[in-house]
């Protein structure tokens, strides 16, 4: 399938690494220029460095979106968008009787608020352009609520509802917007949050094989996922090939949710 993104814009949030740089990557290769975002001038500067090296057409929007301040000097460096991509996110574990109000707030601002702060700006253009994508990077925790961290679930739930609600306001425009649910993914810090759970001292192969042993039993492909599997979702539901698809929750969660739907 050649998905061929020339000529459009597309801002990722929070790319600077991990998932988000994966996408970044993967819709620059298919032609886009990729705006990429974090929350300071360097991180986001050594990221276009990096990822430019690759090859790609690449512009800097550094500012911390989960704030008012921070969301405008994004906007001011990317004015419109063609696609948008909601990958900020925070997650750790915590028992639940212990979350404190403050970070449940934080969550709910960092998680939620900034896909809904972006879509609110962005959206608008795509639907008076007559074409756009939107989309939320979810987790499989928005279906199956982490007992170690039923906050991060909470948050990435409301994600669904946010595109879901999105859709309908872009209802029969050209514009899609869709959450992906992401399953269990090999980041940097996803590599922390598995040490927190399991032996620090064993190798990383055996570490991640006894994390999902025993904390994600259900993963039908039985490892973490790769960055690059969520972008090539991404990048499919930015295309053409995807105009019929809005207001869904596209899995790729290496069949970690024990569901038909979503």
């Amino acid at each position: 399938m050649l998905i061929d993104l020339s000529g459009r814009t597309a801002l990722v949030t929070g790319s600077t690494q991990g998932i988000g740089a994966a996408i970044a990557s993967g819709l620059a290769d298919a032609g886009a220029r990729v705006a990429v975002n974090g929350r300071s001038r360097k991180s986001v500067d050594e990221a276009v460095e990096r990822l430019s090296a690759r090859g790609g057409e690449y512009v800097a929007a550094p500012g911390d979106i989960a704030t008012e301040e921070g969301a405008r000097a994004v906007f001011d460096a990317v004015p419109d968008a063609d696609v948008l991509v909601n990958n900020l996110g925070i997650f750790g574990a915590r028992a639940a009787l212990e979350i404190p109000d403050e970070e449940w707030r934080r969550y709910f601002d960092v998680n939620v608020l900034t896909a809904v702060r972006m879509t609110r700006h962005y959206l608008p253009g795509m639907i008076e352009r007559g074409w756009g994508r939107v989309q939320n990077i979810a987790s499989d925790s928005a279906v199956v609520i982490p007992a170690e961290m039923i906050h991060y679930g909470m948050s990435k739930t409301a994600l669904l509802a946010v595109a879901r609600g999105f859709a309908k306001e872009a209802a029969g425009t050209g514009v899609t917007v869709n959450s992906v649910i992401a399953g269990p993914t090999h980041t940097g810090g996803v590599e922390d949050f598995v040490y927190e759970l399991v032996d620090r001292n064993l190798p990383w192969d055996e570490a991640q094989r006894e994390f999902m042993r025993l904390h994600r039993p259900q993963s039908l492909i039985q490892r973490l996922i790769e960055p690059e599997e969520i972008a090539h979702m991404v990048v499919y539901l930015a295309s053409p090939y995807a105009s019929a698809t809005t207001g869904g929750a596209l899995r790729v969660d290496g069949g970690y949710v024990d569901s038909v739907l979503p």
